[in-house]
């Protein structure tokens, strides 16, 4: 690398990366969150406490479609140059301080000002959107082999009270994503709320199990702080004890809400990541390897410097620790009309969001209903409602 953004391969390829600083957008989601409590703080009026929620389900959204989408990759030769760029590490270990320092903050506001009941949930909301950041933040930190990354990780991950997703993720979703099997790949009939019932008691249960097995072929005991669920349980319940210390009972319900919220934010992207895509099945009785386009892809230039090419989620589960800014564009994938932002309005209506993605799944599956993930209860309504085939590919 001879200067900042420009990178050079062994083979002489030159790579500049044109969105280098575009990634400290990264920090607008967590700045607007907070803009409301403060403007609330001079001008006292409740409205700006929800302001957050406009920006982000209308305006971020329009953005997007204004801005379009981004197809370009960086050449393969100079990824790992990418790779060992510390600029980009830099930019997600900031995000965990300016998550915890939100959440304390709005902590801190809920104690200190005598808000209604609407002006008081829209912060506990605002914080758990931030929460739900903080999960994006504590993802791209986990899939990471250096220990100050995974620890990093934890710590994030704490105020939404979801530490275990460092273990379910990186060894249950990812092993079992876009089966049956997994509770975190939505299947085509269901909707959010029943995928919410079974994603998120899925995810604990899970991720209990693979530490106790862990430790069990380690000889250890999962009783003991080795055990990594514990210790996320332990890093939630030592920060919100010390918040109720610190400012009084009057944030349990901000704590709670909050960290709902944030849990929710995470449930709406694993439902939309994964929705009705199928591993085959191979003649051994394994699942395929995963694919590229076993997940559904989506170029969209400003959500993607929010969130940090989560949107790129085909190449995630392909190369998993590959970092944020190397993650690439595959051309004929399954992929989204929108951004993380506009799909999350449209899951949260059912009716909308099957008469928008059942026909894309359909036409990235070629109607075959031995390609798609389907609710069991509805399987012989939808192959009925869509004039499905039903094929069995050989190997």
């Amino acid at each position: 690398m001879e200067k900042a953004g420009v990178f050079i391969a062994t083979d002489g390829t030159t790579y500049v990366d044109k969105k280098r600083h575009f990634w400290w957008l990264s920090l607008l989601i967590p700045t607007i969150a907070v803009a409301g409590p403060l403007l609330y703080q001079t001008y006292q009026q409740e409205i700006f406490l929800w302001l957050f929620f406009a920006v982000v389900y209308m305006l971020f959204p329009l953005i997007d479609y204004v801005m379009g989408e981004d197809t370009s990759n960086p050449p393969e030769s100079v990824i790992p140059a990418l790779e060992s760029d510390p600029f980009y590490a830099r930019i997600t270990r900031l995000n965990v301080f300016v998550v915890l320092a939100t959440f304390i903050y709005c902590a801190w506001f809920v104690a200190n000002y005598s808000l209604s009941y609407s002006g008081y949930l829209a912060v506990a909301l605002l914080a758990g959107s931030i929460g739900g950041h903080g999960l994006n933040i504590g993802h791209e930190l986990g899939h990471k082999r250096k220990n100050i990354d995974k620890w990093l990780a934890k710590i994030v991950l704490a105020p939404a009270a979801y530490g275990h997703f460092f273990i379910e993720h990186n060894r249950g979703h990812h092993k079992h994503v876009a089966t049956p099997e997994d509770p975190a790949s939505a299947q085509m009939g269901e909707n959010i709320y029943r995928f919410a019932l079974r994603e998120l008691p899925g995810a604990i249960m899970r991720a209990h199990q693979i530490e106790k097995l862990r430790l069990n072929k380690a000889g250890k005991s999962s009783l003991s702080l080795h055990n990594e669920f514990w210790q996320a349980m332990l890093l939630t319940s030592s920060l919100f004890i010390g918040l109720v210390i610190w400012l009084g009972v009057s944030v349990i319900p901000y704590l709670l809400i909050c960290a709902f919220w944030s849990m929710w934010q995470l449930t709406s992207a694993n439902y939309i990541e994964h929705y009705g895509l199928l591993r085959r099945t191979l003649p051994n009785g394994r699942y395929e390897p995963p694919q590229p386009y076993h997940s559904w892809n989506s170029n969209h230039i400003f959500s993607n410097w929010a969130l940090f090419h989560l949107q790129r989620h085909s190449d995630h589960h392909a190369n998993a620790t590959r970092s944020y800014q190397s993650l690439r564009h595959f051309d004929d994938l399954p992929t989204l009309p929108s951004g993380y932002f506009g799909m999350y309005g449209l899951a949260y209506i059912p009716w909308l969001w099957f008469k928008v993605m059942d026909i894309r799944l359909l036409a990235t599956t070629g109607g075959d209903a031995s390609k798609i993930n389907m609710l069991a209860s509805k399987r012989q309504h939808l192959i009925e409602k869509y004039k499905m085939v039903i094929q069995h590919p050989t190997d």
